[in-house]
């Protein structure tokens, strides 16, 4: 079975619409929608009337937290993420968790970075590739992309591997940490669209966020070396 899941805050202008194109996209496999949500409006009513599983998460953990519960909340052989917003293809679910249920791979990270997106500024894609390049040079990982919304994780990867859920910028753990264990990570190139909504976004603590999770993976993975 595949897995979709996604963390929600005041989505009502999109979640509709990425609902549909998930299930346009897996017309056929088994899946669920999983959706961890913070909302203030009608995210959630609009979610589950759709479908979707929603397990609310009121008042507001952080974005750490959310991500961390959905994914344990997941109950498929692959679990696919991404973000609810429309920025997201979700016509490429069924190709992310086909590698990984083929076995080809533990974990598909969906680069948005190939080329600078035109729904991208200028200042993200520079930060973005800030924080590839540092996750290089000081853990090792190469990618172009450590903090994409859209992945897919094996059922055994997410069981494995233990992360911090507290503060922003989970998703760098996500890759860096299951490589650093000899899981095997796959990148892929894929579009990515105007966001639908406003952004819950906040630039300065998630820049922080990352440089720490990388420091402190660095340093871990040294002393344990």
């Amino acid at each position: 079975m595949i897995s979709v899941a996604m963390i929600t805050m005041n989505e009502e202008q999109a979640v509709a619409r990425v609902i549909e194109d998930i299930h346009a996209a897996l017309v056929g496999p088994e899946h669920e929608i999983v959706i961890v949500d913070s909302s203030k409006d009608s995210t959630p009513e609009i979610a589950e009337r759709m479908g979707a599983r929603v397990i609310r998460q009121f008042p507001p953990r952080g974005y750490g937290n959310a991500m961390a519960r959905v994914l344990k909340e997941c109950h498929g052989d692959v679990t696919v993420t991404l973000d609810c917003d429309g920025t997201y293809p979700a016509a490429e679910i069924p190709n992310l968790a086909d590698m990984v249920l083929s076995g080809e791979c533990d974990l598909v990270n969906a680069s948005r970075l190939e080329k600078r997106p035109a729904a991208m500024p200028w200042a993200n894609y520079v930060a973005n590739w800030v924080f590839a390049v540092t996750g290089w040079l000081l853990v090792g990982v190469k990618s172009t992309d450590l903090h994409s919304g859209m992945r897919a994780y094996s059922r055994q990867l997410i069981e494995r591997v233990k992360v911090d859920p507290n503060g922003p910028a989970l998703p760098v753990d996500l890759l860096l940490k299951p490589a650093l264990m000899g899981f095997r990570i796959k990148e892929v190139f894929i579009p990515y669209g105007q966001r639908i909504g406003e952004t819950t976004l906040h630039r300065w603590a998630s820049t922080m966020w990352t440089f720490r999770r990388i420091f402190r993976l660095a340093f871990t993975h040294t002393v344990s070396e």
